[in-house]
């Protein structure tokens, strides 16, 4: 899965199209006002703007960032950073599409500052370079008119540029997956430093923790079995416990018993 780019140039000042130079105060403005939030520029193949996801022409990442930094003859440079596509990252590694060709809205929005509104990738930087852009300066009508998003933007000449991914970093809180998870089951890293960025190690992790819940709940159950059998055996001792009581209550004993007392025949009389 590709990641955001290292920054390249994407413009540079004094660049024609349609007879129109792109201003030094432009790259300064699209550099300043540019911000995805309220409106992102994304990338498209040769301009084209196609409407199906699984089309050629569909589109290929964004445009994150933008800054604008001195280059050669102390002209401005505009310098972007991109979120590229799977895709785009082959195509480029093919060496295929390898120039960039902005499309800048001189006034947009009705702020009268400039704004990033697209970003091309060509193989043809003559076509969008210098031959087609002193063609369309001498032009009634621009062949790229069709392209553009609306009438007033215009597009810079391609430069070539070298697609590089930012290395994987850890999250904002410079924690990776491995050692959140560590964290999570309550395992600490052996150095806070460590940089455990392979997340098959964080899946092993998990493999074992789940493994020990495992044995844990395998003993737990196994002593809740102990438990009822031995309130079940408590249970019928206590039953049977209570039946000989009972017997022994209601059962003679066999010890002799005194003579029943029937009375005396004999009067005693007494001399009064």
């Amino acid at each position: 899965m590709a990641s955001k780019s290292k920054k390249f140039r994407i413009a540079t000042e004094g660049a024609t199209t349609d007879g129109r130079v792109i201003e030094r105060s432009w790259i300064e403005q699209m550099a300043a006002n540019y911000n995805p939030a309220k409106y992102g520029a994304r990338v498209n193949l040769e301009h084209f703007k196609g409407v199906l996801p699984d089309s050629p022409f569909k589109r290929y990442g964004d445009v994150l960032s933008l800054t604008a930094e001195t280059v050669d003859d102390n002209k401005l440079g505009l310098f972007a950073v991109i979120d590229p596509t799977d895709e785009l990252v082959a195509m480029t590694k093919a060496r295929q599409k390898i120039y960039t060709s902005m499309e800048v809205h001189p006034s947009f929005a009705d702020t009268n500052e400039a704004y990033l509104v697209g970003l091309a990738v060509t193989d043809d930087p003559a076509s969008l370079g210098t031959e087609m852009l002193q063609f369309s300066a001498s032009a009634q009508s621009s062949p790229l008119a069709a392209r553009k998003q609306s009438k007033d933007t215009l597009f810079s000449e391609a430069i070539e540029f070298t697609l590089e991914l930012d290395a994987v970093t850890p999250n904002d809180d410079g924690k990776t997956l491995f050692s959140k998870v560590k964290e999570l089951l309550g395992v600490k890293s052996k150095t806070d430093n460590a940089n455990f960025a392979d997340h098959g190690q964080a899946i092993e992790i998990i493999a074992e923790s789940q493994r020990d819940l495992l044995g844990r709940f395998s003993a737990v159950s196994d002593l809740e079995q102990k438990v009822t059998k031995l309130s079940a055996d408590l249970e019928k001792e206590t039953g049977a416990l209570d039946a000989l009581i009972k017997q022994l209550n209601f059962t003679p004993d066999n010890s002799p018993n005194r003579p029943s007392a029937t009375g005396s025949k004999v009067a005693v009389t007494t001399d009064c």
